[in-house]
């Protein structure tokens, strides 16, 4: 009795805004162990497949290089909230509850949203980074490595200034769906919250979304415009398909990873006495840690321009001259 009275304790105070009556836990006990299960299916591959990309990195000279920085740091970030929201969250479900108390709760929180937010905004600054070197909007100046490392560091900080206000005040970390994960509360309705939670929006996902859409839509109109200025087919043109393919599968993989948590967490706070359900609540939050998995195949193992294996001798891939042809053409 006293175990299942502990178990249900930890039911995220928001619990009233969650369907089913009050202190009966939100799934059975076959629902957590599934919810288990899914979350192994995508922590596993993802810890996996980030570690192979540092290690690889580190141990071949030819990848270090400024252009891909960013896609390291993103494995670093993607890593970190495999190990701390994905371990975590099968270990909470396995178990039926949140097991680490409410410090626990905050600082899973705080380390997932830390990872978590790092890794899209450089996802964002991927995309401006891609735009920089195929459009040159800067003239003659060519991306360097303080570029690359002014740029991780612009989004590790970004992450920790919009993190750390709820450990002081300005919104807080509430468990979330069916009570086993920890992340920004979006039920509370005090004003004070609800302006944290308004900005947050804005300048976590509102501004990486508008600097993706924007440096993509950039970088394929340069692309159309060199061949159509050069007049040269074949190749270019299929290099510019393949590069247009792979813009839009990173969009839409940001949109299925991201957009759902954003607009169920706007629609909580535009709606503050909506009932959900707890599996509605969830599932958005599986698919944002998802991109773990996602992130890494997308950016790093399907992107042969960006980084390819060192230890293969290839030759220049079409996009690779779309991108020399952008190089030397007119801005």
């Amino acid at each position: 009795l006293k175990c299942v009275c502990f178990r249900f304790s930890m039911i995220p105070t928001n619990s009233s805004y969650y369907y089913g009556p009050q202190g009966e836990a939100p799934l059975s006990r076959t629902g957590y162990v599934f919810l288990a299960i899914v979350m192994a299916l995508f922590t596993g591959p993802a810890i996996l497949l980030n570690s192979t990309v540092i290690i690889v990195t580190l141990m071949h000279k030819k990848l270090r290089q400024p252009l891909n920085y960013a896609l390291v740091n993103m494995a670093v970030a993607d890593l970190g909230t495999a190990m701390t929201g994905g371990v975590l969250s099968v270990i909470n479900n396995a178990e039926g509850s949140f097991s680490l108390g409410r410090t626990g709760c905050v600082m899973e929180g705080f380390a997932v949203s830390l990872f978590g937010i790092t890794s899209l905004c450089t996802v964002a600054l991927i995309a401006l980074e891609r735009m920089f070197v195929v459009c040159k909007p800067l003239g003659q100046i060519s991306f360097q490595k303080k570029h690359a490392v002014g740029g991780i560091t612009l989004s590790w900080f970004w992450s920790l200034t919009w993190n750390l206000p709820p450990l002081f005040g300005w919104g807080r970390y509430e468990l979330e769906g069916v009570g086993t994960s920890c992340a920004p509360d979006w039920h509370n309705t005090d004003p004070h919250n609800v302006s944290y939670i308004l900005a947050y929006f804005a300048v976590c996902f509102a501004v990486p979304f508008a600097i993706i859409v924007a440096s993509y839509a950039k970088l394929m109109w340069t692309l159309h415009q060199v061949r159509t200025l050069k007049s040269q087919g074949g190749a270019v043109a299929k290099g510019e398909m393949k590069v247009a393919s792979m813009v839009v599968l990173m969009v839409l993989t940001f949109l299925i990873s991201w957009m759902p948590y954003a607009s169920l967490a706007m629609f909580v706070v535009s709606n503050p006495d909506v009932k959900i359900n707890p599996l509605v609540g969830t599932v958005p939050v599986y698919l944002a840690k998802s991109s773990t998995v996602y992130n890494p195949i997308i950016y790093i193992y399907l992107n042969k321009q960006v980084a390819s294996p060192p230890w293969v001798d290839e030759e220049e891939s079409e996009a690779v001259t779309v991108v020399e042809a952008a190089r030397v053409s007119p801005s």
